[in-house]
This record gives structure tokens, sequence and C-alpha cells, in this order.
């Protein structure tokens, strides 16, 4: 059966809970029905750079914490939301892959500490340059003004649902 649109979605809900605000729940059901296309859309991008969702998490995490890109496998898994055996299985593939490396600290030689790659770096800049024509292409449509009032309105909406006990 084809996923209704969005319009009888709406009116399904509706003939089952009469008290539905149809302009809430059109807002609502519009932003995960687009995060979840969205999402499909960047792990087709990130297989076709031979990575996935777990793989680029770890080298943005990476890219992120700033250079020299180095932080412990507990810092990952803690920034992840990751067990520690989670964290290592994934830092094992990708030492493998070549896109991290796993060394003793220097300076505390019980700690170890996963560094970026250049060919790690590489494909998390790939995986930002095919992100970024997508967008571009999904919102190219808006205007300037349009793509500043929906990123407002978007991020008020985030700010509630990330300040909601």
């Amino acid at each position: 059966m084809a996923e209704p649109t969005l319009e009888e979605q709406i009116a399904i809900y509706q003939r089952e809970f009469r008290d539905l605000d149809p302009q809430v729940e059109k807002v609502v059901s519009a932003v995960a029905r687009l995060a979840r296309r969205m999402n499909v859309a960047y792990d087709r991008h990130l297989a076709d750079l031979g990575i996935g969702t777990a793989e680029f998490q770890v080298l943005k995490t990476l890219v992120v914490s700033g250079e020299p890109y180095h932080l412990s496998p507990g810092e990952l898994a803690k920034d992840l939301g990751l067990t520690p055996a989670a964290m290592t299985h994934r830092i094992d593939r990708m030492v493998q892959a070549g896109l991290v490396t796993r060394e003793r600290d220097e300076s505390n030689r019980v700690r170890v500490i996963v560094g970026l790659t250049d060919p790690g770096r590489e494909k998390w800049l790939a995986a930002m340059r095919m992100g970024a024509e997508f967008e571009e292409s999904l919102l190219g449509d808006l205007s300037g003004d349009q793509r500043g009032a929906l990123g407002d309105m978007l991020t008020l909406l985030l700010r509630r649902v990330e300040e909601a006990p």
C-alpha cells in the first residue's frame, strides 16, 4: 500500500481524531516526512562514497573537535551516544578502512587516541559537498528571504522541542 499524501493522511487522522488541528498536523507531518526522506538521500550519498552514517558521524565528530582532530574512544562514544563496545567495533572498521588511526597517547601510555587521517578528512569533505549540493537543490525554489524565514521558523520549533522536559 502506497503512503497516503499529506492531505490524505490528515483527513484520515481527522476522521479518527476529531480534535486534531489540521494546520498543526500538516506542519509536523511534513517536517517528519521531509526528515525521513532526507535521511534516505543522505544514506544514498554516503553509500556512493563507500561509508555509512555511522562512519560519517565519527568523521564529523573528529572534524568538529578541531585540529589536531583527535579524541579518545570514550569521548567519541559519549558524543555519539554509544557504548564503549559499540565504539570500539566502529573504530576497528574505520582503522581497517584507513579513515582513522588509533594510537597510544604519548603523555599517558594507557590512554588511546583516535585520529582523523587524510583519507578520512577527504571522505568527510566529499560527503559535505554532496550534502550541500542536495540541500541547495532541495531549497532551490526558495528565495533568500524565504530560506531565512523557513530557517527561523524551524529553529524556533527545534528550540521548543529541545527545551522540553
